[in-house]
Protein backbone atom coordinates (compact mmCIF):
# COMPACT_ATOMS: atom_id res chain seq x y z
CA UNK A 1 0.00 0.00 0.00
CA UNK A 2 0.86 3.60 -0.79
CA UNK A 3 1.60 5.55 2.05
CA UNK A 4 -1.14 8.59 2.41
CA UNK A 5 0.62 11.85 1.80
CA UNK A 6 0.82 14.37 4.08
CA UNK A 7 -1.70 17.53 2.88
CA UNK A 8 0.13 20.25 2.47
CA UNK A 9 0.41 22.92 5.16
CA UNK A 10 -2.49 26.03 5.31
CA UNK A 11 -0.76 29.08 4.13
CA UNK A 12 -1.46 31.34 7.19
CA UNK A 13 -3.84 33.95 6.14
CA UNK A 14 -2.38 37.62 6.19
CA UNK A 15 -3.41 40.01 8.61
CA UNK A 16 -5.49 42.77 7.58
CA UNK A 17 -3.59 45.74 7.61
CA UNK A 18 -5.33 49.09 9.12
CA UNK A 19 -6.07 50.90 6.46
CA UNK A 20 -3.62 54.50 5.84
CA UNK A 21 -6.83 56.93 6.43
CA UNK A 22 -7.64 54.89 9.59
CA UNK A 23 -3.97 56.09 11.04
CA UNK A 24 -4.38 59.44 9.86
CA UNK A 25 -7.52 60.06 11.94
CA UNK A 26 -6.58 58.45 15.18
CA UNK A 27 -3.31 60.56 15.30
CA UNK A 28 -4.19 63.62 13.73
CA UNK A 29 -7.46 64.04 15.12
CA UNK A 30 -8.69 61.18 17.91
CA UNK A 31 -5.38 61.67 20.28
CA UNK A 32 -5.51 65.15 19.87
CA UNK A 33 -8.84 65.32 21.15
CA UNK A 34 -8.43 62.92 24.03
CA UNK A 35 -5.17 65.27 25.19
CA UNK A 36 -7.52 68.11 25.12
CA UNK A 37 -9.97 66.40 26.90
CA UNK A 38 -11.26 67.56 30.70
CA UNK A 39 -12.36 63.81 30.94
CA UNK A 40 -11.08 61.68 28.98
CA UNK A 41 -13.57 59.21 27.86
CA UNK A 42 -14.98 59.57 31.22
CA UNK A 43 -12.27 57.71 32.64
CA UNK A 44 -11.73 60.75 35.26
CA UNK A 45 -8.09 61.15 33.38
CA UNK A 46 -7.04 64.59 32.34
CA UNK A 47 -3.54 64.58 30.61
CA UNK A 48 -3.11 68.44 31.67
CA UNK A 49 -3.85 66.98 35.26
CA UNK A 50 -0.88 64.14 34.76
CA UNK A 51 1.33 66.80 33.05
CA UNK A 52 1.04 69.46 36.22
CA UNK A 53 -2.18 70.85 36.25
CA UNK A 54 -3.15 74.12 36.58
CA UNK A 55 -2.61 76.94 33.52
CA UNK A 56 0.69 75.09 33.13
CA UNK A 57 -0.19 71.41 32.53
CA UNK A 58 -3.12 73.08 30.45
CA UNK A 59 -0.48 74.65 27.89
CA UNK A 60 1.60 71.05 27.86
CA UNK A 61 -1.47 69.21 27.07
CA UNK A 62 -2.16 71.62 24.09
CA UNK A 63 1.53 71.55 22.89
CA UNK A 64 1.59 68.26 23.21
CA UNK A 65 -1.88 67.55 21.38
CA UNK A 66 -1.03 69.95 18.71
CA UNK A 67 3.16 67.97 18.04
CA UNK A 68 1.37 64.57 17.68
CA UNK A 69 0.40 64.77 14.12
CA UNK A 70 3.57 66.91 13.47
CA UNK A 71 5.33 63.29 14.76
CA UNK A 72 2.97 61.14 13.37
CA UNK A 73 3.59 63.19 9.80
CA UNK A 74 7.29 62.94 10.14
CA UNK A 75 7.74 59.53 11.10
CA UNK A 76 5.41 58.71 7.78
CA UNK A 77 7.71 60.04 5.64
CA UNK A 78 11.19 59.08 7.09
CA UNK A 79 9.52 55.10 7.45
CA UNK A 80 8.18 54.96 4.10
CA UNK A 81 10.98 57.02 2.52
CA UNK A 82 8.62 59.50 0.60
CA UNK A 83 10.10 62.06 -0.67
CA UNK A 84 6.73 62.92 -3.46
CA UNK A 85 6.19 66.56 -3.81
CA UNK A 86 3.15 65.32 -2.09
CA UNK A 87 4.59 64.53 0.71
CA UNK A 88 6.74 66.99 1.20
CA UNK A 89 4.65 69.48 0.79
CA UNK A 90 2.36 67.51 3.80
CA UNK A 91 5.18 67.02 5.70
CA UNK A 92 6.00 71.11 5.50
CA UNK A 93 2.48 72.01 6.58
CA UNK A 94 2.79 69.77 9.42
CA UNK A 95 6.01 71.61 10.58
CA UNK A 96 4.08 75.08 10.02
CA UNK A 97 0.98 73.75 12.37
CA UNK A 98 3.89 72.67 14.92
CA UNK A 99 5.66 76.03 15.67
CA UNK A 100 1.87 78.54 15.39
CA UNK A 101 1.80 75.92 18.52
CA UNK A 102 3.97 78.08 20.33
CA UNK A 103 1.84 81.74 19.46
CA UNK A 104 -0.10 81.57 22.48
CA UNK A 105 -3.35 83.34 21.40
CA UNK A 106 -6.79 83.48 21.99
CA UNK A 107 -9.90 85.05 20.24
CA UNK A 108 -9.61 86.36 16.55
CA UNK A 109 -5.96 85.46 16.80
CA UNK A 110 -6.80 81.71 17.54
CA UNK A 111 -9.21 81.49 14.83
CA UNK A 112 -6.81 83.18 12.62
CA UNK A 113 -4.29 81.15 13.77
CA UNK A 114 -5.98 77.57 13.63
CA UNK A 115 -6.76 78.38 9.62
CA UNK A 116 -2.78 79.47 8.34
CA UNK A 117 -1.97 76.80 7.25
CA UNK A 118 -5.10 77.05 4.73
CA UNK A 119 -4.60 80.61 3.91
CA UNK A 120 -0.86 80.22 3.28
CA UNK A 121 -1.60 77.49 0.69
CA UNK A 122 -3.86 78.99 -1.10
CA UNK A 123 -2.15 82.45 -1.50
CA UNK A 124 0.95 80.09 -2.51
CA UNK A 125 -1.19 78.10 -5.10
CA UNK A 126 -2.83 81.48 -5.75
CA UNK A 127 0.78 82.91 -6.65
CA UNK A 128 2.10 79.85 -8.34
CA UNK A 129 -0.53 80.03 -11.00
CA UNK A 130 1.08 83.63 -12.45
CA UNK A 131 4.31 81.04 -13.21
CA UNK A 132 5.18 78.94 -15.48
CA UNK A 133 4.97 75.86 -13.59
CA UNK A 134 1.85 76.11 -11.07
CA UNK A 135 1.30 74.22 -8.15
CA UNK A 136 -1.20 71.53 -9.30
CA UNK A 137 1.17 70.70 -12.10
CA UNK A 138 3.78 69.67 -9.38
CA UNK A 139 1.13 67.61 -7.51
CA UNK A 140 -0.21 65.69 -10.97
CA UNK A 141 3.34 65.41 -11.73
CA UNK A 142 3.95 63.35 -8.58
CA UNK A 143 1.53 60.72 -10.12
CA UNK A 144 3.71 59.92 -12.91
CA UNK A 145 7.17 59.25 -10.96
CA UNK A 146 6.92 55.40 -10.27
CA UNK A 147 5.89 55.14 -14.34
CA UNK A 148 8.39 53.76 -17.23
CA UNK A 149 10.07 56.64 -18.47
CA UNK A 150 8.48 56.92 -21.79
CA UNK A 151 4.83 57.31 -19.85
CA UNK A 152 6.77 59.91 -17.29
CA UNK A 153 8.03 61.79 -20.35
CA UNK A 154 4.53 61.72 -22.20
CA UNK A 155 2.93 63.12 -18.54
CA UNK A 156 5.25 65.88 -18.90
CA UNK A 157 5.07 67.00 -22.27
CA UNK A 158 1.13 66.75 -21.99
CA UNK A 159 1.46 69.39 -18.99
CA UNK A 160 3.46 71.68 -21.48
CA UNK A 161 0.93 71.62 -23.69
CA UNK A 162 -0.98 75.23 -23.91
CA UNK A 163 -4.59 74.03 -23.80
CA UNK A 164 -3.52 71.56 -20.78
CA UNK A 165 -1.46 74.50 -19.46
CA UNK A 166 -4.27 77.02 -19.32
CA UNK A 167 -6.58 73.62 -17.12
CA UNK A 168 -3.92 73.57 -14.75
CA UNK A 169 -3.21 77.34 -14.02
CA UNK A 170 -7.19 77.24 -13.82
CA UNK A 171 -7.23 74.13 -11.20
CA UNK A 172 -4.78 76.09 -9.14
CA UNK A 173 -6.92 78.98 -8.83
CA UNK A 174 -9.76 76.90 -8.05
CA UNK A 175 -8.31 74.74 -5.71
CA UNK A 176 -6.64 77.19 -3.60
CA UNK A 177 -10.24 79.46 -3.54
CA UNK A 178 -11.80 76.42 -2.09
CA UNK A 179 -9.01 76.20 0.56
CA UNK A 180 -9.21 79.65 1.02
CA UNK A 181 -12.91 79.26 1.79
CA UNK A 182 -11.98 76.35 4.05
CA UNK A 183 -10.12 78.72 5.95
CA UNK A 184 -12.55 81.60 6.42
CA UNK A 185 -15.47 78.99 7.54
CA UNK A 186 -12.93 77.29 9.97
CA UNK A 187 -12.18 80.54 11.23
CA UNK A 188 -15.50 81.53 11.74
CA UNK A 189 -16.61 78.58 13.19
CA UNK A 190 -13.44 79.00 15.99
CA UNK A 191 -14.12 82.72 16.64
CA UNK A 192 -17.77 81.78 17.66
CA UNK A 193 -17.36 78.67 20.15
CA UNK A 194 -13.40 78.90 21.52
CA UNK A 195 -14.28 81.50 23.27
CA UNK A 196 -12.58 80.81 26.63
CA UNK A 197 -8.38 82.09 27.68
CA UNK A 198 -5.35 80.68 26.54
CA UNK A 199 -3.96 78.21 29.15
CA UNK A 200 -7.24 77.26 30.80
CA UNK A 201 -8.54 73.66 30.69
CA UNK A 202 -12.10 75.18 28.86
CA UNK A 203 -9.96 76.70 25.78
CA UNK A 204 -8.39 72.90 25.43
CA UNK A 205 -11.40 71.73 25.88
CA UNK A 206 -13.00 73.63 23.05
CA UNK A 207 -10.40 73.64 20.61
CA UNK A 208 -11.57 69.47 21.19
CA UNK A 209 -15.06 70.36 20.28
CA UNK A 210 -14.22 72.62 16.96
CA UNK A 211 -11.59 69.74 16.04
CA UNK A 212 -14.47 67.01 15.85
CA UNK A 213 -16.82 69.14 14.72
CA UNK A 214 -14.85 70.96 11.53
CA UNK A 215 -12.69 67.65 10.13
CA UNK A 216 -15.06 66.14 8.50
CA UNK A 217 -16.17 69.64 6.55
CA UNK A 218 -12.58 70.63 6.23
CA UNK A 219 -11.65 67.02 4.42
CA UNK A 220 -14.91 67.94 2.25
CA UNK A 221 -14.30 71.36 1.01
CA UNK A 222 -10.12 69.72 0.20
CA UNK A 223 -11.69 66.98 -1.86
CA UNK A 224 -13.94 68.95 -3.52
CA UNK A 225 -11.48 71.43 -5.03
CA UNK A 226 -8.69 68.35 -5.68
CA UNK A 227 -11.88 66.97 -7.23
CA UNK A 228 -12.79 69.74 -9.03
CA UNK A 229 -9.20 70.63 -10.26
CA UNK A 230 -8.28 67.37 -11.52
CA UNK A 231 -11.33 67.28 -13.23
CA UNK A 232 -10.69 70.69 -15.47
CA UNK A 233 -7.40 69.08 -15.98
CA UNK A 234 -8.61 65.52 -17.18
CA UNK A 235 -11.22 67.43 -19.55
CA UNK A 236 -8.47 69.62 -20.82
CA UNK A 237 -6.04 66.38 -21.84
CA UNK A 238 -9.45 64.43 -22.94
CA UNK A 239 -10.26 67.51 -25.47
CA UNK A 240 -6.60 67.92 -26.54
CA UNK A 241 -5.42 64.07 -26.97
CA UNK A 242 -8.86 61.76 -27.06
CA UNK A 243 -11.45 61.06 -25.01
CA UNK A 244 -9.14 57.84 -23.19
CA UNK A 245 -6.37 60.27 -22.96
CA UNK A 246 -6.24 60.31 -18.72
CA UNK A 247 -3.03 62.67 -17.07
CA UNK A 248 -3.48 59.70 -14.36
CA UNK A 249 -3.42 57.05 -15.90
CA UNK A 250 0.54 57.76 -17.90
CA UNK A 251 0.20 54.48 -19.92
CA UNK A 252 -3.15 55.52 -21.52
CA UNK A 253 -1.71 59.00 -22.45
CA UNK A 254 1.01 57.20 -23.66
CA UNK A 255 -0.47 55.36 -26.43
CA UNK A 256 -3.20 58.19 -27.12
CA UNK A 257 -0.44 60.74 -27.94
CA UNK A 258 1.70 57.91 -29.85
CA UNK A 259 -1.67 57.15 -31.71
CA UNK A 260 -1.65 60.73 -32.76
CA UNK A 261 1.73 61.45 -33.55
CA UNK A 262 1.94 63.75 -30.89
CA UNK A 263 4.67 61.97 -28.30
CA UNK A 264 8.25 63.21 -29.10
CA UNK A 265 10.93 61.84 -29.48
Amino acid sequence: MTAPQASPPTPAKSRARVPKTVWDLVFTLAVPILILSKDMLSSGISVAELLGGGTAGNVRAYLLAAFVPVVYVLWDILVNRNLSPVALFGGAGAILSGALAFWYVDGFWYAVKDSARSYLTGLLFLISAATSVPLLRVLLDAFSIGEKPEDRAATQQAMRDPTVHRALVLGTVVYAALDLIGGVVNSIVNYQRVTAKFGSDTFNEQIAQVNAIMRLPSMAIGLIGIGLAIALVQRAVKRRYGAEASLLEPGKLTEKMREGGELRA
